[in-house]
C-alpha cells in the first residue's frame, strides 16, 4: 500500500539503509516495497515494505512483466494504525504459506519495539520480542543485527510510554 506517513517513510528507509549495510558483499540483498511478493495457491499479492532474498530472486512465471517474486527469505513489515491488526492477522497468516520464508519482522511506529517471528522445524514460528532504543533486533535467518537506535534515528514518538 503505497502513501504512508512520514514517520513510517523514515523508519523503513532506516531499516532498508541499516540491512543494506549489513549484507553489502553477501549473497543476500534487501529491496524496498516496489518489489510485488506472491502468495502461493491464491491470487493474492502484497508488496512488503522490506524484502530479503539470498541467491537469485526467482521470477513468478505467472507475470510476465517480471515485478513478482515468489521467494523471499525475510518479510519487514512497518506496522501503521490503519494496518496493523491486517499485518499481524490475516497477512501474516498468508506469509507463513510461503515455503521460502523463514522469518518476519514487524516495527511499530508508535515505539521503539519490534516483534521476530522465525519459523521453527515442524512449522511452528518463535516470535521473539525486542523494546528500547538501547536493543538490538536479530534477524536469525540471515544472521544481522539492527540496532533500534538506528531503525528509529530521527522518529518521534508521542507516547514513549514502552510495553513492559
Amino acid at each position: 500500500m503505497s502513501g504512508g506517513t512520514p514517520q513510517h517513510s523514515l523508519i523503513t528507509a532506516n531499516v532498508l539503509r541499516e540491512i543494506g549495510i549489513q549484507l553489502k558483499g553477501k549473497p543476500c540483498g534487501v529491496y524496498d516495497s516496489n518489489l510485488r511478493v506472491r502468495i502461493p495457491r491464491t491470487v493474492l499479492y502484497t508488496y512488503p515494505d522490506a524484502t530479503i532474498f539470498c541467491g537469485r530472486p526467482d521470477i513468478d512465471p505467472n507475470d510476465p512483466t517480471g515485478q513478482t517474486i515468489p521467494n523471499p527469505r525475510v518479510l519487514i513489515e512497518i506496522l501503521s494504525p490503519s494496518t496493523e491488526a491486517y499485518d499481524r492477522g490475516e497477512k501474516f497468516g498468508r506469509y507463513r504459506q510461503l515455503e521460502s520464508l523463514e522469518e518476519s519482522v514487524l516495527f511499530s511506529q508508535a515505539s521503539p519495539r519490534a516483534e521476530s517471528f522465525l519459523r521453527q522445524a515442524g512449522g511452528t514460528w518463535l516470535l521473539t520480542p525486542t523494546s528500547g532504543l538501547d536493543r538490538t533486533v536479530t534477524i536469525q535467518s540471515i544472521g544481522i543485527e539492527l540496532p533500534l537506535s538506528e531503525v528509529y534515528a530521527g522518529a518521534e514518538f508521542v507516547d514513549s510510554i514502552e510495553p513492559t
